[in-house]
Parts: structure tokens; C-alpha cells; sequence
């Protein structure tokens, strides 16, 4: 990997972090682009999922006062089942499919709340959020607007959802790591994941934007929150969308 590669990656993960620490979504879903444009896929999801793991823990430790444990806990159950399965299936995208997943992730903040009437407060649907959320993270790369859809009916306030949704990312991306470094692992292309400098300097500036991003969302309403998060994470669909076009056409 050359230098400017690496400062790429490291200037990306400080500010996918700090969008991330706003918004609780999108963060990941940009960051999952720019990885996949540098990286072969495998090596994109370990190393977006151990920068997550990072930014996700860091912000539930920052806001460690809002985090409903419960939840966090039924989740992480339905996490590990998710990860057993798809790990069984030894699943393996390429770059155009990969894309085109996470291009079409975003529409699914446009459903409206009547549609499902799901809620992550509730004990068995915490579980079966971790078990279909962590099923969307291990075959798009992400799945933040999924995650949504189970706290759009909480009676949770926006730091309490933004602190359990990142306690329970860090179950998904653990297994994101898991899954796709045993699959790299017994490749024996291990090498594919950027060098150790790339962490070193990743991880503080991702740890940084979150305290940044924590800031920001203090001056937000829960009303700007809401529709702000809609719009930037469907802009972001469209650029994946063409970009998934472009790959297919050239076969």
C-alpha cells in the first residue's frame, strides 16, 4: 500500500467517525465506499470492521450514561447467531455486488414507520435485530438505516439511541472481523489489510472525529436529526448506485 493510499484511509476514517458520532449511521456507509475502492472486498470488510469496532466502542464509552444494556445484550445474542450462519456460508462479494448492496441500504430509511412496527426496546425484537442487522452488515458491509428502522419507535431520545446503537455495532463488526479474517486466513492473504501504521494512525483520528461528532449533535434537535440523517445517507445510495453501474458495464 503506498503512502498516499494510507493517508486516504486514515483522513477517511477521522471524518466517517465524526459523521458517524453525529448521525449514528452514514459514517459507515461512506467509509465502506472508500475502503472498497482501495482494497479487495475481504480486506475492505476486516478493516471497516475493525475501524468501526473502534469509532462504535469509543462513542458508547463517550456516552456510556445512555446506553440501555438490555438491548445491547439481546442484540449481541442475535449477533453471534448471524455470525455462525453466514460464516457457514462461506458468503464472498465482489466489488459490483458489493456496491450495488450498498447503494440500495439507504432506501430503507424511506419506509414509513406503519409499515413495520418494529421496536428494539421490546426483548424479541432486540434478538431478531441482531440477528437480521448483523445478516445486512456481514453480506453490504453495513447496516445503519436497517438498524434505524428497530429505534425509529423508541421512546429514546437522540443520545440514548445514537449510544445503544453504537454498543450494539460493535457486536456487528466484531463479527464482521471474524467472519471475513478467517476467510483471509485461510487464503492466506492476510497482507491484503492495510499495514499496522495505517491502525496506529486510524484509530485516534476515529476516536477524535467521535468527540467532535458528540459535539455536534449536542446543538442538533431531535426533529433536524432525524431528517438530516434521511437525506445524507440517500445521497450517498445514489453515488453507489452509479458507481455499482459503472463496474457492471465494464464487466
Amino acid at each position: 500500500m503506498t503512502i498516499a493510499v494510507g493517508l486516504i484511509l486514515i483522513v477517511s476514517a477521522f471524518l466517517t467517525a465524526t459523521l458517524s458520532g453525529v448521525f449514528g449511521i452514514a459514517g459507515g456507509l461512506v467509509l465502506m465506499g472508500v475502503l472498497a475502492a482501495y482494497l479487495p472486498v475481504s480486506a475492505a470488510f476486516v478493516t471497516h470492521g475493525l475501524l468501526q469496532m473502534v469509532a462504535n466502542g469509543w462513542r458508547a464509552i463517550l456516552h456510556r450514561r445512555h446506553i440501555d444494556w438490555r438491548i445491547v445484550g439481546l442484540y449481541a445474542g442475535g449477533s453471534i447467531l448471524a455470525g455462525i450462519i453466514v460464516s457457514a456460508g462461506a458468503y464472498a462479494p465482489t466489488k459490483p455486488v458489493l456496491y450495488l448492496l450498498l447503494g440500495l441500504v439507504p432506501g430503507l430509511v424511506w419506509i414509513p414507520k406503519d409499515v413495520f412496527r418494529l421496536d428494539a426496546a421490546r426483548p424479541v425484537q432486540a434478538f431478531a435485530c441482531g440477528v437480521v442487522v448483523t445478516t445486512l452488515n456481514l453480506t453490504a458491509g453495513v447496516a445503519g438505516p436497517l438498524l434505524d428502522i428497530f429505534f425509529v419507535r423508541t421512546e429514546m431520545t437522540r443520545h440514548r439511541i445514537v449510544a445503544t446503537k453504537a454498543a450494539t455495532q460493535v457486536f456487528s463488526h466484531l463479527s464482521k472481523v471474524l467472519v471475513f479474517g478467517a476467510q483471509l486466513m485461510a487464503a492466506s492473504k492476510l497482507g491484503a489489510i492495510p499495514p499496522v501504521w495505517v491502525f496506529a494512525a486510524a484509530i485516534p483520528v476515529s476516536m477524535l472525529g467521535t468527540v467532535l461528532g458528540g459535539r455536534i449533535l449536542d446543538r442538533l434537535t431531535d426533529k433536524n436529526f432525524l431528517s438530516l440523517t434521511r437525506w445524507i445517507v440517500t445521497a450517498v445510495g445514489v453515488v453507489y448506485l452509479i458507481q455499482a453501474a459503472q463496474l457492471f458495464s465494464a464487466g
